[in-house]
């Protein structure tokens, strides 16, 4: 595989475990508005979706007041965000190599505090492009367009690491390689277009490991 000068990160379902925290409170959501009982299969493809289009595509009657609802079970959801088994040490290492990192997410930038900087995965991000940043969001490419003029990179100098088809999409429609880590065990759809398939964290940093 070519060399790359950095690596950009999702953060739900490739950095940290989220699902959970996520979507049983949007169970507990859509039974609330809608009166209906729904199973985690049934809502995992919002994984990768703004909060608001979650609401706009469940047809929610007051959507800003029922997301705010929505994060606010969340945060109080006691299986909160954590790391995958080996990220620290991937994040870790790549630091040691001299590779560039950063964050492209749909995540909103103050649950990027509670979820990132409290797991203190922040300090090996130079930068973070989140919902609020640009209007268009993935599958389109402008969060990872963003990412690569702030870093001032061409996009064959990276690699960007999500898991579901949506980070896929944007990552070819943005000229980007991408690597799909499938490492969360949730089967979001087919992706057609990836330059490796992750099962574990370490794998990305034998990545750029040197040779022994």
């Amino acid at each position: 595989m070519k060399t790359y000068q950095a690596v950009l990160y999702d953060i739900d379902g490739t950095l940290l475990n989220t699902v959970n925290m996520n979507m049983y409170p949007l169970l507990r959501i859509i039974k609330e508005e809608l009166g209906e009982e729904r199973t985690l299969d049934d809502v995992v493809q919002f994984m990768a979706c703004p909060g608001m289009k979650v609401m706009e595509e469940l047809g929610i009657r007051d959507p800003e007041a029922t997301y705010q609802r929505w994060v606010r079970y969340v945060n109080e959801y006691e299986e909160g965000a954590t790391p995958y088994p080996g990220m620290v040490d991937t994040l870790e290492g790549l630091k040691q190599l001299g590779v560039r990192q950063a964050v492209v997410s749909s995540k909103m930038r103050a649950q990027y505090q509670i979820d990132m900087v409290g797991n203190g995965l922040d300090k090996y991000m130079e930068t973070a492009v989140l919902e609020e940043d640009t209007q268009l969001h993935k599958p389109h490419p402008d969060p990872l367009l963003e990412c690569l003029r702030r870093m001032d990179l061409e996009p064959s100098q990276v690699l960007y690491v999500g898991d579901t088809p949506s980070d896929s999409r944007a990552a070819q429609a943005a000229g980007v390689d991408f690597a799909y880590a499938t490492w969360n065990g949730v089967d979001y759809g087919s992706v057609d277009y990836a330059a490796c398939v992750l099962t574990a964290p370490g794998q990305l940093l034998a990545l750029f490991a040197p040779e022994n």
